[in-house]
């Protein structure tokens, strides 16, 4: 089917969405919000409000100002998000650059022969090779222009400038598990599984975080591994009732991470005041699960 809808005026669309039966008091600040934050964007904090998901009808004495509340909390929340993954992100690659270059080499990463998989190795390399050329980072530039061999400079500069995905896969697909267990437990994390599980995911939420993306009420495709309570060395949660592909699994999975990492973070607070400041948030659509500000993590 061939799309034909036509765009329409900021004016249109306020129209529309009061056909729909949205309540809009200040139609004035409407139309400064959609000027500054697109329909389509808008719409996905309209959504929950929908009686009809055909029509868009809203449900009754549903307001505009509930949807932008939410936007702006879920906007705050991938800032908080944000800065968390960013501790984590710099923490392992310490670990990995330290644990592995110790016992392998600066050019540990380089050599197929320590990865499980060639053909993923060789398409890592690729990549690295790419965010080498694209960074303007003058401790690079310098390594290039003083030294020739080998191609890349060694791990602690090269691993430095890799996006946290690309860090991940090179985690991943390391042979030697022996190793990868070490920086597991360096964070309190049972096994090199579960934290394969955790980059994989966060790396994800990372990108929603950076590309402006909705965080509130989505499906993640990268599910971590939730361990039981007694196979985590330090405050956890009881994880029977947790969907893995909600954002309360990565949250939990970050604050345990960062807590093992900076114990004087500001995570949980950030989170619980958030939430308190938006108290018409619902946090069963991120996954909260009844009960859950009074397990052991989030206490």
């Amino acid at each position: 089917m061939k799309y034909n809808k036509k765009p329409i005026s900021i004016a249109d669309q306020i129209a529309q969405l009061k056909s729909r039966g949205l309540i809009i008091e200040d139609e004035n600040n409407a139309e400064k919000v959609l000027s500054i934050i697109s329909y389509f964007r808008f719409a996905n904090y309209l959504r929950p409000m929908e009686a009809d998901k055909m029509t868009h009808k809203f449900k009754p004495g549903k307001k505009f100002n509930n949807a932008l509340d939410l936007y702006y909390f879920d906007k705050t929340l991938r800032s908080v998000l944000f800065s968390a993954i960013q501790t984590v992100e710099i923490a392992l690659r310490t670990s990995v650059i330290q644990h592995f270059s110790m016992k392998y080499g600066p050019f540990w990463f380089m050599k197929s022969k320590l990865f499980k998989d060639g053909e993923m190795h060789k398409a890592c390399l690729k990549t690295i090779k790419t965010e080498l050329k694209r960074t303007k980072e003058d401790f690079i530039n310098e390594h290039f222009a003083k030294y020739n061999k080998p191609s890349m400079p060694p791990s602690w500069k090269t691993l430095e400038v890799v996006s946290f995905g690309t860090l991940g896969k090179l985690y991943s697909n390391f042979a030697d598990t022996s190793i990868k267990k070490t920086v597991a437990r360096s964070f309190n994390v049972p096994n090199h599984e579960v934290l394969d599980s955790w980059i994989a995911a966060l790396a994800a939420l990372r990108n929603c975080c950076a590309h402006h993306a909705r965080t509130w009420n989505r499906k993640y495709p990268m599910k971590p591994q939730l361990p039981p309570t007694k196979k985590m060395r330090a405050d956890w949660v009881d994880v029977t009732a947790v969907g893995s592909s909600r954002l309360y699994a990565l949250l939990c999975c970050l604050l345990y991470w960062v807590n093992n990492i900076q114990p004087d973070n500001t995570l949980k607070t950030d989170i619980l005041q958030l939430m308190k400041r938006h108290p018409n948030v619902d946090p069963s659509a991120m996954g909260f699960p009844v009960g859950w500000e009074k397990e052991a993590l989030w206490r």
